[in-house]
């Protein structure tokens, strides 16, 4: 993978000699392989380096989603106050490395791992991290996305359809992909379709995937980079919100979002950077519908290792832990269990 990562890098830059070493993957990535590499080579200027993450289709994923929308989102937010990395290069042909890829710069310094916030020295500044986390959530709640190149690769719903848009999705990837009956999420979607949220304030950029784990800070609490838009779509910003508080991400185990924050300072931040309101009615119907997004993931990461198109397994390991946790998430949101 060195020599091929050199060849393509070779015809993409203006250089000789092109070098790839401390060729890593990164763990996890159970929807698109990611790895971290460095590149050195010779230009007119003398030697040069950098530092690159590729992010690859793989066989089979824990969901199935379009490279291309994650690169416009991904390039829609570079040079704005919400952080990401630059985007180099985005390739379809499957043949240079075993699947379509894009390549984008890598930042440094930074930690990224879900656990670390609950040790030092992050510790320390848990509350800056929730804050700016939340923060940073309002800014993408409120980017002005037309005209940039998301606006091309994504498809905006009306205010009063964007639940509905989202349901009908995820609904569908459970009767694709379940390998099993699904009684407590089809219970669970028969009351999100008779109980519809308040119509969403404005449509704006939902992230997808927004919790503690896919966003780069620093030992001083600042955010460097928000990665994996994989899910990444138009729709109500609460649904950002409302991932962010599912059980799943409670790291900590005691309640709090992500392990770093309560729910109500949260959404303090949330509503004080952003303007809007976090209707409680809004925010409790897509929490119920978070559970079913989830499991909808989980099951098509049992599938795909079940018929044999990937041996990666963190997805039989989410598989096994988490399909029946999410039930049981589910039923102490709505005071079952």
């Amino acid at each position: 993978m060195e020599d091929r990562l050199a060849k393509y890098l070779e015809a993409k830059l203006p250089a000789a000699n092109v070098r790839v070493t401390n060729l890593l993957r990164i763990p996890g990535g159970a929807s698109r392989e990611t790895w971290m590499f460095d590149a050195g080579w010779e230009s007119e200027g003398g030697a040069e380096s950098h530092a690159f993450v590729v992010r690859k289709d793989p066989p089979a994923s824990l969901l199935e989603t379009d490279r291309e929308t994650e690169y416009a989102f991904y390039s829609s937010f570079w040079g704005t106050k919400v952080p990401v990395p630059r985007m180099r290069w985005l390739e379809p042909d499957a043949s240079i490395l075993g699947g379509p890829f894009f390549i984008m710069d890598r930042i440094l310094n930074v930690e990224g791992n879900t656990r670390a916030p609950q040790a030092p020295p992050y510790l320390a500044v848990q509350a800056e991290i929730a804050k700016n986390m939340y923060e940073i959530l309002a800014a993408i709640a409120t980017f002005a996305w037309e005209g940039t190149p998301l606006s091309k690769a994504a498809t905006a719903p009306t205010v009063d359809t964007a639940w509905k848009k989202e349901l009908d999705h995820w609904e569908g990837i459970i009767t694709a992909q379940e390998l099993s009956p699904q009684p407590v999420m089809r219970a669970a979607i028969r009351w999100l379709r008779a109980n519809p949220p308040p119509p969403a304030q404005r449509i704006g950029v939902v992230h997808g995937d927004y919790r503690v784990g896919n966003f780069l800070y620093r030992e001083d609490g600042s955010i460097h980079g928000i990665v994996d838009w994989e899910m990444a779509h138009l729709g109500d910003p609460i649904e950002d919100l409302a991932w962010s508080f599912n059980e799943s991400w409670q790291w900590a185990k005691d309640g709090r979002p992500g392990g770093i924050v309560d729910k109500a300072t949260a959404i303090a931040h949330w509503e004080r950077a952003s303007g809007l309101k976090a209707d409680p009615a809004a925010v409790y119907w897509w929490e119920v519908f978070c559970h079913v997004k989830c499991q909808g993931i989980w099951i098509t990461g049992a599938r795909s290792f079940q018929e044999g198109r990937t041996n990666e397994l963190i997805l039989p390991m989410v598989a096994y832990s988490l399909i029946n946790t999410q039930d049981q998430s589910l039923l102490r949101q709505i005071g079952r269990l």
